[in-house]
């Protein structure tokens, strides 16, 4: 077993005005050699983007671009005909494989736009470009896994499906331990803090932080504070 922690105060910092944004790996502006990502998963931007401002179009290829709004709401539109509004409590998967044009406004003219941006590399190059969003209800039960997305070839039941061996999901963390089951041999874990406070092989992790796990079957996350955290599992 191997682990590497990523504290949040190491992240990188964007400040555009309409955007405040922290980097937990190389990005834009922010290069850290030691930061270029984890395995297949190359960006988890933290983004509050300021009211009635967005980001203007611009393209991408070869990405799986992973969306999660946890307040207000976002408006998307791309060069492949998707469209439609994501509000907090949903996630939007857009395939940029052959190469994706689009846009994402907050368009409310008072209230700030808070999301997660996840980026991990496509299975392949040169994949038909496609767009997906759903709603996913608060996770109810505490130390329980909802999966958020799952492989195209796998498809796990009420999931959005991305071109890689990748799963997102999520979880409330409060007295119990959560387990976590590797899903394939030789993939990395990543856990990310979204609030709280936790313990991962004998790291305390609060909010933000996060840790990459690899060489292992199962990982044993403890409740220090309760809160919830994200889990991304990647391909090397």
């Amino acid at each position: 077993m191997s682990k590497v922690v990523h504290r949040a105060s190491e992240r990188g910092v964007g400040q555009y005005g309409w955007l405040t944004t922290r980097y937990s790996f190389s990005f834009a502006d922010w290069f850290e050699p030691s930061r270029m990502g984890f395995r297949k998963l190359r960006v988890i931007n933290d983004d509050i983007v300021a009211p009635a401002s967005g980001f203007g179009e611009h393209s991408h290829c070869d990405m799986e671009i992973i969306t999660i709004v946890m307040k207000g709401a976002v408006t998307h539109r791309d060069s492949v005909g998707g469209e439609g509004i994501v509000r907090a409590g949903e996630v939007q998967v857009m395939s940029a494989g052959s190469g994706v044009t689009h846009s994402e406004y907050n368009k409310s003219k008072t209230e700030p736009l808070e999301l997660f941006q996840i980026w991990i590399e496509t299975r392949d190059r040169g994949i038909t470009p496609r767009y997906g969003q759903r709603s996913f209800s608060e996770c109810q039960d505490n130390n329980k896994l909802q999966y958020l997305v799952s492989p195209d070839v796998e498809n796990l039941d009420g999931t959005l499906t991305i071109a890689q061996d990748a799963y997102i999901a999520r979880a409330n963390l409060a007295g119990e331990n959560l387990r976590y089951v590797v899903k394939h041999q030789n993939n990395g874990v990543y856990i990310f803090i979204i609030d709280g406070e936790a313990e991962v092989l004998g790291e305390t992790l609060g909010k933000r932080d996060a840790i990459g796990v690899t060489k292992t079957d199962e990982i044993v996350i403890s409740t220090k504070k309760e809160g919830s955290v994200l889990i991304i599992e990647v391909s090397a």
